[in-house]
């Protein structure tokens, strides 16, 4: 396994195509998944959150995990944390239709590894969909664990990488080749640009050695698994 693994050299050409995609983001990221996108959002959610938390929302994008867990819970309090301003601009927008959930998010613009905030903040951090875009994750892991208050949890909702080598070869398959057609069909050339998520898989650590890396710093690790380990949610307690 790589020493800290993550996009390193390839974060600032992901994060271009991120700010390209954000017309049709959410069309697109709900046909590639097979419709199975919020089911996972909302499964980690009520894995790790509790009414009354305090959540960090990191990678938190137009903002479909805060939205889930605002809607979930009546007294929780969410921060976005994106590196994308236009992301978090557009969110805030999304949130903030017909006053419904302003006061209770912040929004901050910021990176995995240097996570603007006082250790022990934070009741619970949530990654949906976005830690496999992390500059370099052991990096990430061990800030989130700063900011989580003793007993807090972190829940990362992603693709996973299934130990199973025909599981993975499947997933691969998928990501490299039939992503693209759905894509397409979903927006066009611009859907096309959803070919770089293979290149974030490709460089993911398989469901075994994810465990292993968060259990370096977390007490306790477990995962759900789905699609024969190519859908999972990682929930690690401090």
């Amino acid at each position: 396994m790589s020493r800290g693994l993550g996009l390193r050299d390839e974060w600032d050409s992901i994060i271009n195509v991120l700010r390209e995609i954000i017309p049709v983001y959410d069309r697109v990221n709900n046909v590639i998944s097979l419709g199975r996108a919020e089911e996972m959002r909302r499964l980690g959610i009520v894995e790790g959150v509790e009414d009354g938390y305090l959540v960090l929302d990191a990678g938190s994008g137009f903002g479909n995990m805060s939205k889930s867990m605002l809607s979930i819970f009546p007294n929780v309090k969410v921060v976005m944390l994106d590196p994308i301003v236009e992301m978090l601009y557009l969110a805030s927008e999304k949130m903030n239709d017909g006053n419904k959930y302003g006061s209770r998010i912040s929004l901050v613009s910021g990176v995995f590894e240097y996570i603007p905030f006082k250790s022990n903040t934070f009741d619970a951090i949530v990654c949906g969909y976005s830690f496999r875009d992390a500059v370099i994750m052991k990096d990430a892991i061990r800030e989130f664990h700063r900011v989580l208050k003793d007993n807090g949890r972190l829940v990362i909702v992603d693709i996973g990488k299934p130990d199973d080598p025909f599981a993975r070869l499947g997933a691969s398959l998928y990501l490299r080749f039939i992503l693209a057609i759905l894509a397409f069909f979903a927006a066009g050339r611009l859907g096309l640009k959803f070919t770089a998520i293979y290149s974030t898989y490709k460089r993911l650590p398989k469901n075994s050695e994810m465990i292993a890396m968060l259990r370096e710093k977390f007490s306790s690790v477990r995962l759900v698994s789905r699609m024969l380990g190519a859908a999972v949610i990682f929930i690690a307690s401090k």
